[in-house]
């Protein structure tokens, strides 16, 4: 099998994934999965199209992450392994779809406007 390579967004977060035939290492801007992610909420997010599919020690992950906040950024990564396990096996589609891992969540941060001081929070009224 070649190196398969997919591409994963979410908020401002960038995820580039190479996957290979491997032993199941995940590896981040050169550094391994529990070291850039040290919390288990986040692995178990980037390995959840994995353990649907039962390919957590099938492939070997290198991923390329930039910009956003550590919740963009594995929820980007889930996206990105979920296009990659799709190219390798067009058949995982519908099972990935149902569980909502091949969905991009357009939500971004909303705009500030002008003559308020957040998105929607406006100042104080006062009437005299």
């Amino acid at each position: 099998m070649a190196v398969t390579n997919a591409l994963g967004r979410r908020k401002c977060a960038v995820a580039r994934v190479y996957v290979t035939e491997g032993t199941g290492k995940i590896t981040i801007n050169k550094r391994d999965l529990t070291e850039y992610f040290p919390s288990s909420i986040l692995q178990y997010v980037v390995k959840q199209p994995l353990n649907l599919l039962d390919a957590a020690e099938k492939y070997d992950i290198k991923a390329n992450l930039f910009g956003g906040g550590y919740t963009g950024q594995s929820q980007a990564l889930r996206l990105a392994i979920a296009r990659a396990l799709v190219k390798i096996n067009a058949e995982d589609k519908k099972a990935l779809r149902a569980e909502g891992f091949m969905t991009r969540d357009p939500r971004a941060v909303e705009r500030k406007k002008p003559g308020q001081p957040k998105a929607r929070r406006r100042f104080q009224f006062s009437k005299r």
